[in-house]
Parts: structure tokens; C-alpha cells; sequence
């Protein structure tokens, strides 16, 4: 959160953040405390410093009280993913239990959030399934089948690019029991234990690093208290959910582009050569400048559309636009940042040491998670009429 964007926000809620950026400063604030909270950067999530957050009372900030939490909204999980991604802290877990949680507030039944949502709030990791080999942008075609059996359900198939599963304590998979006249009728909702019987998690090595998994379900069996909401109904639920997933995308990259113009602007103020600081070269002057102009616009239009979605006063259609469009803006921006930032270190740069390109990096995979870009656009040219 910048001081200029404060305004926007109770004082609650910029304490808030305040005590989340010490926290992240105080615990991996140095590229020493960083490698070896994450086996030297090939880990985005660190089990031990995620419960620490969790005992610290910073976690489960939207997550109603009765359930542990401390009953903020989108305003503060979106100010908390902000500050965790521009500290660098590894706790990639957060975010997906927060989708997790999302689903429980919205369409569990009483007892399931009791659960669920105070083993959240006390630091279990929770992870959530929906794409497949051939149900990635097209959602509606998942085959992972969940059959009705007695007392319950039997799962066989797979599931890919499962992020935090090898962490998770449970996983809410989407999975198909039925089908139905439309290709999105028949899915349902079900949490699965991750050391369930006949699941085996399997992790994909990606230039981000271990973040994402392969999922392969063999017979494994859930009772029928593992439906979370109602059977058939899963599609209406991801629905449900989508707009505060995109904001917090766009939120986790606003922190990223943030902490990436921060280590850019130092950089360019030390580095010497012909005898002065390169950030002084009018080339260099003008194409940061450039840069802080882009966040700071992607900054207001995330953030007024946070706004906007907790108002819950505006037509649909219109929240639907402004979430894709912040989403599209905000991953857009931080990976223009880091391309920028290479280019303006030269060989430092690229090299590890530096950081830059770990930036660039971390940048790229969030313009294709939480709904490709290019389905964004998809979107948001449909809430126009054109179809």
C-alpha cells in the first residue's frame, strides 16, 4: 500500500497492512532469511513461517470471527496479499486457502464452516482443484469423475496445476457427478483430504518453482459430508467466486510490481558509470517514470474496484468488467516492470545474484492463472454486447 493510496482506506485497515509489511520485513526481509525459509528460492511456500502468520493473527483476516477470523472483507485480504507479495515472504499457501475460504463462507453448511474456515484461520493449508488436461479456459469440459456410492462417493481421475497441494492439509476438488443438458450441469464440490487413500500428488517442476501439481485420484472414496454446497451445483459456485479471485490476482501483482520498482530505483540510484549514477541518464529518468505512472494507475483502478465489488451496489455486469480489467492491468504491469527492469540493469539484471529475474520470473505466470488474459479480454468485451 503506498502512502498516496492510504486515503482510500480506514485506519484499521492501513494498521492492518502496516503490521503485515513488518511482519514480512521482520521475518524475510533479507535474501539469506528468504533461501532458507524456500530451499534456496525452489519453494514459493514455507509451512513454518505460514503458521507463524497464523498464530501472529495476520491470516485469517477475512475469515468472520465466529470461525477464528478477524471479520474484515475483500478490502483487507487484498491489502494483506499487496504487502506479502512485495515482501517477497513465501507464503504462497495463503492464497489459495483464502479461495478455499471464500467458497466455504458463500456454500457451506454450518457445521462444514466451523470446521473448514477455524482450521484456516489457525494455519491449515488448503488447496483447491478445478483444471484438468482438457479442462483448463474451458472449465465446463472437466471429466474427473465422482461416482454416488453408498454413503458417499468414489473419485478416479485427474487434475492439473493444483497449486499448494503438497502443502494442503485438505483439497476442494471439482469433480463431475452427473451430466446434464449443459456442459457445465453435473459438477460438484467436495473436500478431500490430502492424505486421502489412492491420491497421489505429484509436483511440476516450473521456472516459478514448486508451486503446482498433478493430481491423480484412484478409487478414492469421500462420504457424503464432503459435499461442500449443493451436488450438481459447483459451476454456480467457481462463478460466485471469480470476481474477489481476480482482484486478489491483481492485488498479489500490484505487491509484486511494487517491491520490483522499489530494488529497480535502488539499483539505478547506486549503479555508476561514466562517472554517475545511471538513474540520473535522461533515458533511464524517463522510462521510470513511465513505469510509476503505470503502477500507480493500476494501483487506483484495483483498488477503486475493490471498492466497488464490497459496495456490492453495482450491476453485475459492470463488477464482472472492472475485476477482469484490474486483473489484465495489474499482471500486464508487473511483468512490464520486470522486463523494464532487466533491460535497465544489463547483465545484472540477469544475473541471479540481483533478483531481477526471479521478478521476471514470478511476473509471467500470474497474466495465465486465476483465467488467462486472454479469456479476460474474452470477458470483458462481452459486458459490452459484443459476442
Amino acid at each position: 500500500m503506498s502512502n498516496s493510496g492510504s486515503s482510500r482506506f480506514s485506519s484499521e485497515q492501513v494498521e492492518y497492512a502496516h503490521a503485515v509489511r513488518a511482519f514480512c520485513n521482520r521475518e524475510a526481509g533479507t535474501r539469506e532469511q528468504r533461501d532458507a525459509l524456500t530451499d534456496n528460492g525452489r519453494e514459493c511456500h514455507s509451512p513454518e513461517l505460514h503458521q507463524k502468520f497464523a498464530d501472529a493473527g495476520l491470516l485469517a483476516v477475512s475469515i468472520p470471527e465466529e470461525y477464528g477470523g478477524s471479520g474484515g472483507g475483500l478490502v483487507e485480504q487484498c491489502l494483506m496479499f499487496e504487502e506479502i507479495f512485495r515482501g517477497l515472504a513465501p507464503l504462497h499457501g495463503a492464497g489459495t486457502s483464502h479461495t478455499v475460504a471464500g467458497i466455504y463462507k458463500k456454500f457451506a453448511n454450518e457445521e462444514q464452516k466451523k470446521d473448514a474456515l477455524a482450521a484456516i484461520s489457525s494455519g491449515t493449508v488448503m488447496s483447491i482443484s478445478i483444471s484438468e488436461p482438457e479442462a483448463g479456459s474451458d472449465a465446463a469440459n472437466i471429466s474427473c469423475k465422482a461416482e454416488k456410492v453408498d454413503q458417499g462417493y468414489r473419485i478416479t481421475g485427474q487434475k492439473t496445476w493444483c497449486s499448494d497441494a503438497q502443502f494442503a492439509g485438505r483439497i476442494l476438488l471439482v469433480a463431475r457427478t452427473s451430466r446434464g443438458e449443459k456442459r457445465h450441469d453435473g459438477l460438484t464440490m467436495l473436500e478431500v483430504p490430502a492424505g486421502s487413500e489412492g491420491l497421489d500428488i505429484n509436483p511440476i517442476s516450473t521456472m516459478g518453482g514448486r508451486e503446482v501439481n498433478d493430481l491423480f485420484f484412484t478409487d478414492v472414496l469421500v462420504p457424503d459430508s464432503a459435499v461442500v454446497g449443493e451436488a450438481g451445483g459447483a459451476w454456480k459456485q467457481v462463478m460466485a467466486g471469480l470476481n474477489g479471485e481476480r482482484l486478489v490476482c491483481a492485488a498479489q501483482a500490484l505487491g509484486s510490481a511494487q517491491r520490483t520498482f522499489d530494488d529497480l530505483l535502488d539499483y539505478v540510484k547506486e549503479r555508476k558509470q561514466f562517472g554517475q549514477p545511471i538513474g540520473t541518464f535522461q533515458a533511464l529518468r524517463h522510462r521510470i517514470a513511465d513505469i510509476a505512472i503505470e503502477i500507480e494507475a493500476a494501483r487506483a483502478l484495483t483498488y477503486d474496484t475493490v471498492l466497488l465489488v464490497e459496495k456490492g451496489t453495482a450491476p453485475a455486469d459492470e463488477l464482472v468488467r472492472r475485476t477482469s480489467m484490474a486483473k489484465v492491468k495489474m499482471t500486464e504491469v508487473a511483468k512490464k516492470v520486470a522486463l523494464e527492469g532487466v533491460q535497465m540493469m544489463g547483465g545484472y539484471g540477469y544475473a541471479t545474484e540481483y533478483g531481477m529475474e526471479s521478478h521476471l520470473r514470478h511476473s509471467i505466470a500470474p497474466t495465465i492463472y486465476a483465467g488467462t488474459n486472454e479469456v479476460q479480454r474474452e470477458i470483458i468485451s462481452s459486458t459490452f454486447g459484443l459476442r
